[in-house]
């Protein structure tokens, strides 16, 4: 076939010079043939001749417009030249023009196919497309202005878009056809579009009335984004009478707006909405009937919250805003937690009352809702204004103002007590208030739960593993899993096979560190299943924990892997038939005459102890003065039981300090260096008995991978009675992240041994961070209620931290404040005793004036007195800044 040998020439000329000599039916039978060639030519190199020919050639075999159309909706990219004229000019005026009404909006699925149907528009006189998708084709295609082949007809002369439409002969029938459904054109597109539309209705192509009204109501079908709402209203620029023709659809779209936003969201999803409203400029009668939406936004986040303010407070000044709705909008607003939003409704209250002398009774009572807000600057930012206006209103108001002033701080009440006057009893009389002596309303000290029994039957550890495998944050379950699987795999290790077979089914996760969920190997040697990968990385770091504590892994985890791995052995030998190391206690304490028992059950076996069991129980035993459990002790010639004697007459591990050398420093630097808070690590020699990952615990200290995120509780279980210990080697090491950390801090609050500066350092980091606060503020309070609460050292440390420039003061204030509110006060005041002088010394730190705000309403409930030298040194200092405010309040308050 000719054809296709000049396809493969890259001939185009004579590609259409064959066309032209055959008949249709014959181009017709060369399609087939082609498709064929198309095929092959694109499994290998070819040239832009090449495929140009191919294209040629192949649409001149389409003899049928409905048969071309389809073609170039099919291969609808390639680049329309003089030989696209010449194939298409084959075929009459009248084919070339159904081929047009056969495309129809699909003419533009791509430039080519628009610059074709164009072309052949102009050259056969038929009517364009009458679409959306057309006319948008067309305005893109002015814009982009692209350089027509010769002989393509098109285009239109101009140097900009506006010169272009001017000249071109498919704009008057082109942007009436726009102006019907303008919202299609324009929604999601440059702006440019419409300032277009607009111009050009604005020149008679089409009416701008009917371009307003069309594209608000396509809006209120079918909203754009806020952003380029804006965009388009403020190019449509409308007149005061076109502003007032759309206000229905005005107010529809504000209605479906304001619908968007009491779903409410964050900032970027509300955006949109609140740009779009703003942007329509509905006048305050407009949104007088939608008061109740914009009341409702009150509740909502921040952004909407301000926005509805705006139009409300619009609306009071416009006088259409009645005084109920008004007094809703401060009981939504007076008590939120965000300053800016508060203060704009005290001065809303403020302006309405100068408006309005009248008014003042009313607004004051609004006014006063602020008393009980939290924050001591609102409140007497409140109270400011109150005395302000407090002749306007006169007497009647005095009796709800002084009830409202009971909800004030204790530092503003002899001030409120001035404008207000006492309160007054029934009978007309003032009320004396009788106080009692203050005393701090703590939480019940938490006494641990004893650990149950061992389980009698497989069915039961069989449940207790899979429960520690789903989830091993339980130190109990743990301890009671891991002893069930020891016990009945020494008495019965085929029955306890047996009911383990479904817990295997489910494999735990592999932690960054060893957790309780490793228990799982344990269960997986009972039946003898294959083991895990992981299971040979445990047994090599236990191999290396015999020499030395192992570098990737964090202490606590080394010594929990050396216990799971020593359990395998005793599974697979059957040398022991319990573990020692069980606790007693839910803190992991051993009772010492619980462990005295087991420790002679063992011997009268002639059975010595695991060594990382013994270990493990020796570090959990509870100290005793017990003569009777004493005696019995030196009573026992096994090496185990002289060891467990020797170990109780001695008291146990010596307890060792963790406070750095030279605290508390008399002139701490501002900022102050790391080295000053950072906690020492101190070490005990253990004796040689002692495994190395039992040793590492406590012994002398030689770094620390950290604990893996979270930490998790059997940390604290391993040294119930040395959480001081734990918390200065363990705790302040470095981590994949701060998520997490103060969990535990409630267990080490319940666990044993003193509290000293590592735990209360890590008390103050987490009152600084304000990550899991109730956390943090729990810990505090159990300490406090155990009486091991040092509220001057926790407030040296906070000074420390503030002064090395961490957080601002802003989130130790926040905190505080929950733990203060508990009725907490006294116990709170003590530890702002102690962080205010270092603060307020020198120059200030920034953002001191809340914890001063606090300090105020501690001792003003609590009672507390005595002068702060560097409290009074700030009240005296001249200004009015918060700072000094509060100081001053404080002063006043220690008197």
């Amino acid at each position: 076939m000719k054809l296709v040998e000049l396809v493969e020439a890259g001939d185009v000329a004579g590609v259409v010079r064959e066309l032209g000599a055959l008949p249709p039916e014959r181009r017709g039978a060369c399609a087939a043939g082609l498709a064929a060639l198309r095929e092959a030519i694109s499994r290998r190199a070819n040239t832009a001749e090449v495929r140009a020919s191919l294209f040629a050639a192949e649409l001149g075999c389409q003899v049928t417009p409905e048969a071309a159309a389809s073609w170039l909706l099919t291969y609808r990219y390639f680049k329309v030249d003089t030989w696209t004229v010449d194939v298409l000019n084959l075929h009459p005026a009248a084919w070339r023009a159904e081929l047009v009404a056969r495309l129809g909006e699909r003419a533009t699925a791509s430039d080519t196919l628009y610059t074709i149907t164009e072309h052949l528009v102009h050259d056969t006189g038929c009517p364009p497309p009458a679409s959306r998708k057309f006319v948008l084709a067309w305005l893109l295609n002015r814009a982009n202005n692209r350089e027509r082949p010769a002989r393509v007809l098109g285009g239109a002369p101009g140097a900009d878009l506006l010169e272009r439409l001017r000249a071109d002969a498919f704009t008057p029938k082109l942007v009436p056809l726009a102006v019907e459904r303008p919202g299609r054109i324009v929604f999601g597109r440059a702006v440019w579009l419409l300032e277009a539309l607009v111009a050009l209705t604005a020149e008679g192509f089409a009416d701008r009335g009917e371009l307003v009204d069309n594209l608000f109501a396509d809006m209120v079908r079918d909203p754009p984004g806020g952003a380029q709402a804006a965009a388009m209203l403020e190019a449509l620029a409308l007149t005061p009478a076109e502003h007032a023709r759309v206000a229905p659809a005005r107010a529809a779209l504000a209605g479906q707006l304001l619908g968007h936003l009491l779903d409410d969201g964050t900032r970027v999803e509300t955006a949109p909405f609140l740009a779009f409203l703003r942007a329509l400029n509905s006048a305050p009668a407009e949104n007088a009937l939608l008061v109740r939406d914009h009341l409702a936004l009150l509740d909502r986040s921040l952004p909407v919250a301000a926005y509805a303010q705006e139009i409300l407070t619009a609306l009071d000044e416009s006088g259409l805003l009645e005084p109920d709705a008004r007094t809703e909008a401060c009981v939504r607003v007076l008590l939120r937690p965000e300053k800016k939003l508060v203060r704009a409704q005290l001065t809303w209250l403020d302006r309405a009352i100068r408006r309005d002398p009248a008014r003042a009774d009313r607004s004051l009572v609004d006014m006063a809702i602020t008393f009980g807000h939290r924050d001591l600057a609102l409140q007497e930012h409140a109270l400011t204004l109150t005395a302000r206006h407090i002749k306007a209103a006169g007497e009647s108001v005095l009796p709800e103002l002084r009830t409202a002033a009971e909800r004030l701080s204790p530092g503003l009440a002899a001030r409120a007590g001035e404008l207000f006057g006492a309160q007054q009893d029934v009978d007309g009389t003032p009320q004396v208030v009788v106080s009692e002596a203050y005393a701090d309303t703590l939480p019940p000290v938490p006494l641990p739960s004893p650990v149950p029994e061992p389980m009698a039957t497989v069915t039961e550890v069989a449940h207790e593993v899979a429960a520690v495998v789903a989830n091993d944050q339980d130190v109990v379950a743990f301890e009671r899993a891991l002893d069930g699987l020891v016990r009945h795999a020494h008495v019965d290790r085929t029955a306890l096979s047996e009911a383990l077979e479904p817990v295997m089914r489910h494999r735990p996760k592999d932690a960054y560190d060893w957790v309780q969920a490793d228990l799982y190997d344990v269960a997986a040697t009972v039946r003898g299943d294959e083991p895990r990968s992981r299971v040979g990385l445990l047994h090599r770091v236990v191999h290396l924990g015999r020499t030395r504590p192992s570098s990737s892994f964090s202490l606590a985890g080394s010594m929990l892997a050396a216990r799971l791995a020593e359990a395998m052995e005793i599974v697979e030998s059957g040398t022991q038939p319990f573990l020692l190391a069980v606790p007693t206690l839910s803190t992991g304490a051993l009772d010492a005459a619980v462990l005295l028992e087991r420790i002679s059950a063992l011997a009268g076996l002639g059975i010595t102890p695991a060594p990382v069991d013994l270990a493990q129980a020796l570090l959990r035993v509870t100290p005793t003065a017990d003569d009777e459990v004493l005696r019995a002790a030196g009573a026992l010639d096994s090496p185990a039981g002289r060891r467990l004697a020797h170990w109780l007459r001695e008291g146990g591990l010596p307890h060792q300090d963790s406070e750095p050398e030279g605290w508390p420093h008399c002139k701490p630097p501002k900022p102050a260096s790391q080295g000053w808070w950072t906690p020492a690590r101190p070490g005990v020699a253990l004796d040689p008995g002692f495994p190395s990952a039992a040793a590492a615990l406590v012994g002398p200290y030689a770094g620390n991978n950290g604990l893996a995120d979270p930490i998790r509780p059997f940390w604290v279980a391993q040294l119930p009675h040395h959480r001081e210990e734990l918390m200065a080697r363990d705790y302040f090491e470095p981590r994949m992240s701060q998520t997490g950390w103060p969990r535990v801090l409630p267990l080490v609050a319940e666990s044993g041994g003193p509290a000293g500066y590592s735990v209360h350092l890590a008390v103050a980091f987490g009152l600084i961070w304000r990550m899991d606060t109730d956390a943090v503020v729990d810990t505090l309070l159990v300490l406090a209620a155990r009486g091991q609460l040092d509220g001057g050292l926790l407030g040296r440390q906070l000074e420390a931290l503030l002064n090395d420039e961490w957080p601002s003061p802003s989130r130790a204030a926040e905190s505080l404040r929950a733990a203060a509110e508990t009725g907490a006060y006294a116990t709170v005041w003590t530890v702002l005793a102690a962080a205010l002088p270092g603060l307020l010394r020198g120059t200030p730190v920034r953002g001191v004036g809340e914890l001063l705000a606090l300090a105020v309403e501690c001792v003003s409930r609590c009672g507390a007195k005595g002068e702060i030298t560097e409290v009074t040194a700030t009240a005296d200092r001249k200004g009015s800044s918060l700072l000094m405010k509060n100081a001053r309040l404080l002063r006043d308050a220690l008197r």
